[in-house]
């Protein structure tokens, strides 16, 4: 990993907003991805984005991972603590594919489903199908989203110290410790991302960008 220039919570969300914004001008809709495990909060960072990026006049709709995931019935054949199965069976990949990211890609329509999957409920959410402008801007979050052949424009990894990460994962997700640990040898999702933050204390972050393999 190359070295790290700190920067504010502000300043952080204003060189992402910055990344999002230069990337856009080479297609119709950007699709971006923050990346990281749950005890990084990827979702926070991404919520944080869409109200600078419609100040600049960009369109922007929110997607959460977890509401792609798949039913429970295949989600947790192997039980409900099963590190593979969360690694690589949780999120309903292809849903994704079909209903926002490719929709979003040249030669999409703009049409996409913004939720898919009530895990809660273990049901269909029923979301309603809405239209993106061009020039729009997707925001998804979650964890274990890259390495797998996901069509994003931009990726941003939120990195934490496995010290880091054992401390802020609750007792009852401690399960998911050596699917992330998995993810970060196998994937490398430091160097597979566009743009790595050093995000151990969130209230002082790090932006890389990382070095390519």
């Amino acid at each position: 990993m190359v070295s790290a220039r700190p920067v504010t919570p502000a300043g952080l969300v204003d060189e992402l907003v910055d990344a999002i914004t230069r990337r856009a001008g080479a297609h119709p809709w950007t699709r971006v991805a923050v990346d990281g495990a749950d005890a990084a909060e990827p979702g926070v960072l991404a919520d944080a984005l869409v109200d600078p990026l419609r100040l600049l006049g960009r369109p922007v709709l929110r997607v959460r991972a977890r509401d792609f995931l798949r039913p429970a019935s295949v989600r947790l054949e192997y039980g409900h603590t099963d590190a593979e199965s969360y690694l690589w069976g949780w999120l309903d990949d292809a849903g994704l594919r079909r209903e926002v990211l490719d929709p979003l890609g040249a030669g999409g329509t703009g049409r996409v489903l913004p939720s898919l999957w009530d895990a809660a409920r273990d049901r269909a959410t029923r979301a309603a199908y809405t239209t993106l402008p061009e020039g729009g801007v997707l925001l998804l979050d979650g964890p274990l989203l890259l390495g797998k052949g996901l069509p994003l424009d931009l990726s941003v990894h939120l990195w934490l110290s496995p010290g880091a990460l054992r401390r802020r994962t609750p007792d009852e997700q401690a399960w998911t410790l050596p699917a992330l640990a998995r993810y970060a040898e196998e994937i490398a999702p430091a160097t597979e991302a566009d743009l790595l933050v050093r995000y151990d204390h969130p209230a002082h972050p790090a932006l890389v960008e990382p070095e390519r393999r």
